[in-house]
């Protein structure tokens, strides 16, 4: 009970005496005084503050550890208990047995600690007391978070930039980002042309940052510093850090031709290849032999090679006919380079869409789409007879060597369609982000997650509650590929979701 006072030490085997206050039969004790009169002449625990305040910042859930440290303490824990003990300077005058929380109401803002002490008192009488302190938590924003929440204080800057045509392989860098929760840190996302820049309160974030970006995409670096201040006295600077990030300008469906030397040095590829991933490397196929290979962010700097097409230069064609080559027959045509097993290559005959049923429409081509292609299938390529392309490499190539048309992708089904069937979405880093992102662009990339399972499984997708079900027979039998709706929910969780947020509302 609160405020109760006991003798620690008495002899039962001795004779009772009076109090000499009170008259009151008691055990004999150094005081010859009762524990009610005792009380009246000494408080142990007099000197010890029995309320408190706790400082407490909502933004990062931090408690302030006098004089100006922050420390992340939860609910009845001992990291918050020795913190609550810290705030009482009398407790250095008594000895400590016990200390324990109250139970107390979570949204009360009281944290109860109830205190057991002993003290020395008159004639070496030792007294033990039992009572409660009560701390008052107060919010108050730490310095971290006040900066944070300015908007402007930033020691470090990272430009993400693209130049390409195509964004697509920067989408897939925002997801890759938003999984691993690298944004987290950040003071501020500005979007900017051409990319975003992230602020960082010091350089160890931002460099950390970018060397995440660096591991999972194709990219370069480069660093610079401005000074601010100079402290002559006791020589310190002030600098703002930037650090420049370029990705590699090229994306998934791109044609591209490389340098006659690098195409020798990975294999002897032709030079005309399309790139079919970009991941920590950009993935190259060579559509006439199924030969692969890859190019990291250093050698394409070394090398530089452009788009020749990128997917918004691709024509629709509509596939006669499809004869997939043999083995033996795809190494006659490659280099030494590595043979892709996923892919197969096929002679195809297509026809522009536009000229379906001219006489002597049809094109002859080779095409590393051979598992995918049967006649009657749309497919885009880039049509190089009536395409006109400023490109020094494609350029040096012999006429003999440059095909008609290079086949890059097939079409599943129309674009709406497929946006009508997809009950999915994507978190993005901005808020404003959803609606500037509905573009050509952004639209392809979710249809490349759909059809690559090997780039999806690194990106969190989340089911979209807001669309309604679609009933799979006013599609005609849709044939196309889908996300299943297991993997939308392998990401989900009841509690904090990849962004921080809670995501138990997603699975409603």
């Amino acid at each position: 009970m609160e405020g109760d006072v006991a003798f620690v030490a008495a002899d039962p085997t001795l004779s009772r005496i009076l109090c000499c206050e009170c008259g009151t039969p008691i055990e004999p004790n150094p005081t010859s005084m009762c524990v009610a009169c005792l009380r009246t002449h000494v408080d142990i625990t007099d000197g010890i503050p029995k309320q408190a305040v706790l400082y407490f910042c909502k933004s990062c859930e931090r408690y302030l550890q006098p004089p100006d440290s922050w420390v992340k303490c939860a609910l009845e824990t001992r990291e918050l208990l020795a913190l609550c003990l810290k705030k009482l300077k009398g407790l250095s005058q008594v000895r400590l047995v016990d200390a324990a929380f109250v139970w107390t109401e979570p949204h009360s803002r009281r944290i109860k600690v109830k205190l057991t002490i002993q003290k020395e008192v008159m004639n070496g009488t030792i007294l033990q007391q039992v009572f409660i302190v009560e701390f008052v938590v107060n919010t108050q924003m730490c310095g971290d978070c006040h900066r944070a929440e300015a908007k402007d204080f930033w020691k470090a800057q990272v430009q993400l930039r693209m130049k390409g045509q195509n964004k697509k392989t920067f989408y897939y860098l925002e997801q890759l980002i938003l999984k691993h929760k690298m944004h987290e840190q950040t003071v501020n996302i500005k979007p900017v042309h051409e990319g975003l820049d992230f602020m960082f309160a010091n350089e160890a974030q931002a460099r950390k940052f970018v060397s995440f970006v660096e591991s999972v995409v194709p990219c370069r670096t480069q660093t610079s510093k401005k000074l601010i201040s100079h402290d002559v006295r006791n020589n310190t600077y002030n600098y703002k850090f930037t650090l420049s990030v370029e990705l590699v300008p090229v994306c998934k469906d791109t044609v591209v031709c490389l340098p006659r030397r690098l195409a020798h040095q990975m294999g002897g590829i032709g030079q005309l290849c399309v790139v079919f991933r970009v991941a920590n490397v950009v993935c190259l196929i060579d559509p006439s032999t199924g030969q692969v290979a890859e190019v990291s962010g250093g050698q394409y700097w070394r090398q530089p090679f452009g788009a020749v097409g990128g997917p918004r230069q691709l024509t629709e064609f509509v596939v006669m006919d499809c004869e997939v080559q043999r083995g033996g027959e795809r190494r006659t045509f490659a280099g030494q380079g590595a043979l892709s097993t996923r892919h197969q290559v096929a002679d195809v005959w297509v026809v522009r869409s536009s000229q379906l049923g001219q006489e002597d429409a049809a094109i002859h081509t080779r095409s590393h789409l051979g598992h995918l292609l049967k006649p009657g299938d749309l497919v885009l390529g880039l049509d190089l007879k009536n395409s006109n392309v400023n490109n020094d490499h494609l350029e040096a190539m012999s006429e003999e060597k440059l095909p008609d048309v290079l086949l890059v992708k097939k079409v599943f089904a129309d674009p709406a369609a497929r946006h009508r069937r997809r009950r999915w979405k994507l978190k993005h880093l901005r808020d404003d982000a959803e609606t500037g992102s509905q573009d050509r662009d952004y639209a392809e990339f979710l249809e490349d997650l759909e059809e690559d399972p090997s780039v999806r499984g690194n990106v969190n997708i989340y089911r979209d509650a807001t669309k309604v079900a679609v009933d799979l027979d006013d599609e005609g039998g849709y044939e196309g590929p889908q996300v299943t709706l297991q993997e939308m929910l392998e990401d989900l969780q009841l509690g904090e979701d990849a962004t921080g947020g809670e995501g138990a509302d997603m699975m409603e």
